[in-house]
């Protein structure tokens, strides 16, 4: 995917995770380690962080939030960030961003099932502009590839995995 694919999906995918960033911030006070994903990724996004710069970086201070959140949708709110800002380093994850900023929701709203992940796949896919679904689109389906982040693993399983095939569905229809 080329750089200005990802810096496209990366300002796309700091939107889905700016989305549920409240519910990290109300669980985990004076922590601005996602935050700080979160304008890694639109930086990159804007131009301003080069590639290389923004794939050292990764937003992995945003994972380490993850680990250490107090309760179950903050740890997704940061791995949002944390899949935003990686976006430079492979497109992919900003549908990990996407997957986890719809789990967050869900486990904020403590709403068990898909409906709240499906709703928010319907809400991403339509905040959509044409060139983040042409690039998104060209992304291989969820599991078919074994390498990268759309293979097997973290955003293949359970209510991610199941928000990244509803959004990926859904953009054939987009």
């Amino acid at each position: 995917m080329s750089v200005d694919d990802r810096r496209i999906l990366a300002s796309w995918a700091a939107d889905r995770a700016e989305h549920v960033l409240a519910v990290f911030e109300d669980a985990t006070r004076d922590d601005g380690r996602v935050r700080a994903a979160i304008d890694q990724a639109r930086s990159f996004a804007a131009g301003d962080l080069d590639v290389a710069e923004a794939v050292r970086r990764r937003g992995g201070e945003a994972g380490v939030a993850a680990r250490e959140a107090l309760t179950p949708a903050a740890r997704a709110a940061a791995y949002a960030a944390e899949q935003a800002a990686a976006v430079a380093h492979m497109g992919a994850h900003a549908l990990g961003a996407a997957g986890y900023a719809a789990q967050a929701s869900r486990l904020a709203a403590g709403v068990e099932g898909d409906a709240v992940a499906r709703a928010e796949a319907r809400r991403q896919v339509a905040a959509m502009t044409d060139a983040v679904a042409d690039a998104l689109s060209r992304l291989p389906a969820l599991g078919e590839n074994r390498s990268g982040p759309l293979g097997p693993g973290r955003l293949s399983d359970g209510h991610v995995g199941y928000a990244i095939r509803a959004i990926q569905e859904l953009l054939e229809d987009h």
